[in-house]
């Protein structure tokens, strides 16, 4: 088999799911929403624990967004009793070390509040002012100095709206906005007799500056997460074959305790055009054309999250995988002939020559004595994964033929057709899900011969001993690589647990982050 290798896979998907998505529907909306919903195989659920982590962490990201803030001048003329005319500058406003004492999100029909309340923050700047043409003081005088600011009380407020459309996630800003309660001045250098005066006629004004600024910041960034959305690919590469179809397919699901989103999820051929409609017409789990199956269908992914083991437990991520996924995987590969290799070696190397046979095929032996061979081993069909609540259970068909090498050429000499039955495990390493599979029964019976009629209950245990100490560490190799699950930047699985539901694999999991991890910047590149 050609190995394949799979590269991290990335999505911008968990730290937008802070944002509410579409309004519940009314009744009459689900029945519709139910009829047309699309088939959908890879479903996330975020839990109350994995969005206080996420918004804990989107205010850390914004907080080292914002700071330091500039936040444009102030100049003001001022008309002063004995002192005449006065102009006030103050400069280089600059914003920092927010400290956030409490925050929270809360659902709506028109979307999600985000606020952010009891916030404080430190403001430096530099003053400066002059006047001149009063009869008390009949020539021109200025100053200048420095100003400490702290700002108390400071709230903000946004309203988001995250939907799905035409695959893709369009995020818009309903509301943003900013409330400072408070300044607390304090000057340092020049006249300080001047400082209340300071006080009472700029703390308005520099307020309005820094919920102006602040808003304004926060519009930019929204406009820019919501231009990278738009741009998301709707495949990512996982090697030269294959690409995962991460494609948003119908609505999002809400509870007062978690949200919920699914995605495509089947493996496509990079170098073709979509396989979408092939794979739902033929894989394990086909899309029925009876209403009824098709609700039991568009409702499986709220089905199953309501009997997941972590949807009431503190995990802040739980992760349905159809095993279908699987499956569209080994189609892709079976296809692409990948599922096919040659056996040179084995740990006992005797059995790779007629020899090693003389006493269990006596008539290979006699045909071509001493003779090396060859195993060609070959995937008749794609192999099937079968998912339960207590097991993975995989059936492989392939052909074993037997090649003798002699004078230089491959001479297949019998083919014996193999029925393998396998029980396997997956296990999560980091956001890489891989597995391996051991053996636990198999048939055989002979395809063709050109060497007469073999007798099976002699070859049996030569076999068996071929699949397991070969075929099954082989496999095993590769299902180890396993693949990457979509995850976005940064962000890696903690403490991932695996759990089995009738057709699918259930990933409970916390979540890290470490900026290091983080390239954001650097999206993945549509295949």
């Amino acid at each position: 088999m050609k190995p394949s290798h799979s590269p991290s896979l990335s999505l911008l998907l968990l730290i937008l799911l802070i944002f509410h998505p579409s309004p519940p529907p009314t009744a009459t909306a689900t029945a519709t929403a139910t009829a047309t919903a699309e088939p959908s195989f890879f479903s996330f659920l975020i839990s109350t624990e994995g969005l206080n982590f996420l918004k804990d962490l989107l205010i850390s990201k914004a907080i080292s967004t914002l700071t330091p803030l500039q936040i444009p001048q102030i100049d003001q003329s001022l008309q002063i009793p004995f002192l005449g005319n006065v102009f006030v500058r103050l400069s280089n406003l600059s914003l920092h070390q927010i400290v956030v004492s409490d925050s929270f999100i809360t659902p709506g029909d028109a979307g999600i509040a985000f606020i952010v309340s009891g916030a404080t923050a430190n403001m430096s700047l530099n003053w400066y002012y002059s006047y001149s043409s009063g009869w008390f003081l009949p020539f021109q005088f200025s100053d200048h100095g420095l100003a400490s600011i702290q700002v108390e009380g400071m709230q903000v407020g946004l309203t988001l709206y995250l939907k799905i459309q035409e695959g893709r996630l369009e995020l818009s800003l309903v509301e943003c906005g900013c409330f400072v309660e408070n300044l607390s001045i304090k000057l340092d250098g020049g006249a300080s007799w001047l400082y209340q005066g300071i006080v009472d006629v700029f703390a308005g004004q520099i307020e309005s500056a820094v919920e102006e600024a602040i808003t304004e910041n926060l519009k930019e960034a929204i406009l820019k997460l919501a231009l990278s959305l738009e741009s998301l690919p709707k495949r990512i590469p996982v090697d030269d074959i294959v690409s995962l179809n991460i494609t948003f397919v119908n609505d999002f699901v809400l509870s007062n305790s978690s949200i919920g989103f699914e995605i495509d999820g089947l493996f496509t051929r990079r170098d073709q055009a979509w396989a979408s409609k092939y794979y739902k017409e033929h894989l394990v789990h086909k899309v029925s054309s009876t209403p009824t199956d098709q609700n039991l269908k568009s409702n499986i992914y709220e089905g199953h999250f309501q009997a997941l083991p972590c949807r009431d437990s503190s995990r802040m991520i739980g992760i349905s995988i159809d095993e279908a996924v699987f499956h569209s995987a080994s189609t892709l590969y079976f296809e692409a002939g990948y599922l096919q290799w040659i056996v040179d070696k084995i740990p006992d190397q005797a059995l790779l020559n007629t020899a090693g046979w003389r006493f269990i095929i006596p008539q290979l032996y006699k045909k071509y004595p001493k003779d090396d061979m060859n195993l060609n081993v070959s995937f008749t069909s794609p192999p099937v994964l079968r998912i339960s609540r207590q097991n993975i259970d995989i059936i492989a068909n392939m052909d074993l033929i037997i090649d003798v090498l002699e004078g230089g050429q491959v001479i297949p000499v019998a083919c014996i057709l193999l029925e393998i039955h396998a029980s396997g495990y997956v296990k999560i390493r980091g956001n890489d899900l891989g597995g391996k599979v051991k053996l636990d029964d198999f048939k055989m019976a002979l395809k063709w011969s050109k060497i007469g009629n073999l007798k099976m209950f002699l070859i049996q245990p030569v076999i068996r001993t071929v699949v397991e100490t070969v075929f099954v560490p082989y496999v095993n190799a590769r299902l180890w690589k396993g693949f990457t699950l979509p995850m976005f930047h940064g962000f890696t699985l903690e403490n991932a647990q695996t759990n089995y539901l009738d057709s699918s694999l259930i990933v409970c999991s916390d979540l890290s982050y470490s900026e290091s991890d983080d390239h954001a910047q650097a999206l993945v590149q549509i295949s």
